[in-house]
């Protein structure tokens, strides 16, 4: 298999300590935020199962209101209900399907419309496979729901958040990046010229949505809208289900046995959103909330420069 062209330079920058101290972080728990958040406005991608249902709860119980974007609208409508009967806050949907370019483009129309800045915007929404899948665009689904999705969302709605001159993007990455031990094939990121596994589309997307974040921590610099990505540990999820029925009983039987509750990835996600020692911290990777030194490729000023220009290409931005 051809390797990414910068194979040396990254395999020289690889350190033992990073992968000590990502094993030694798995064992710590989230820090907590005490503080309440009333009023304001939390969007959060894929809020109707797992860690986006469970981040919506814990903001919600801290007086935010919500805005979520799901798939599925009876879905959203049950959410929409629990929420507000539970905590007496808003709890609004834009349905939206995240491997669909239109979709995702109204969705971000629709949030330019609200009048209300947004507080705090939480990409979660994902998606893995074990065999390649294309969307009605012809992009990789796993590229596109775990990454391209928030790329574009992002990007459509940059000069809101830096006219309100405070927000916070979360974006909900994984230590699964470094599956793609080796870098992005900017050449191949549809895998069209490679053999596909569910580990390794699923490592490179979230590569790609480390380095994404490199060029938006420069694009937000000085406007007071900050960017950071989070491992939300081995959480249970729905993640998965859309694969073959040997793997779903895998994951059930097996996988998901050595697995915790969502709730702390969601108590994570809670602190990168509201603490205020997060105020200036911009352009990091945590695993919870403990930071972390992703790996070299996702380090790479030029790879992710280049990765942008493709973005724009295939996500039809380009101006």
């Amino acid at each position: 298999m051809k390797r990414n062209g910068k194979f040396l330079q990254y395999f020289k920058a690889y350190q033992w300590s990073n992968i000590l101290a990502m094993i030694k972080n798995s064992q710590l728990d989230p820090e907590i935020c005490a503080d309440d958040f009333p009023g304001r406005w939390v969007v959060i991608t894929g809020a109707t199962s797992g860690i986006g249902y469970r981040a919506a709860r814990k903001y919600a119980s801290r007086g935010a209101n919500l805005l979520c974007i799901n798939r599925n609208p009876e879905k959203s409508e049950a959410l929409r209900r629990e929420i507000e009967s539970a905590y007496g806050v808003q709890c609004d949907s834009v349905q939206a399907d995240l491997s669909s370019r239109r979709d995702i483009a109204q969705a971000a129309d629709a949030l330019l419309k609200r009048t209300h800045p947004i507080d705090v915007l939480i990409h979660n929404a994902g998606v893995y496979l074990t065999r390649r899948e294309v969307t009605p665009g012809g992009i990789e689904k796993v590229f596109m729901v775990q990454y391209l999705a928030s790329f574009m969302i992002n990007y459509l709605l940059m000069d809101k958040l830096k006219s309100q001159e405070k927000a916070r993007i979360l974006l909900v990455n994984s230590e699964g990046h470094r599956f793609a031990a080796w870098g992005l094939r900017l050449d191949d990121l549809n895998w069209e010229k490679r053999h596909y596994t569910g580990l390794k589309s699923y490592g490179s997307a979230k590569l790609a949505q480390l380095l994404s974040m490199i060029v938006f921590a420069e694009q937000f610099k000085n406007t007071g809208v900050s960017i950071n990505a989070m491992h939300p540990g081995a959480v249970k999820t729905e993640t998965g289900q859309d694969n073959g029925p040997l793997y779903r009983w895998y994951k059930r039987h097996f996988i998901d046995k050595t697995l915790k509750s969502p709730d702390v990835s969601a108590e994570a996600l809670y602190y990168l959103g509201v603490s205020k020692k997060m105020e200036a911290v911009s352009g990091r990777f945590f695993h919870l909330t403990t930071e972390e030194e992703p790996t070299p490729p996702a380090l790479d000023k030029e790879v992710a420069y280049q990765l942008w220009e493709k973005s724009l290409d295939l996500s039809g931005l380009r101006k």
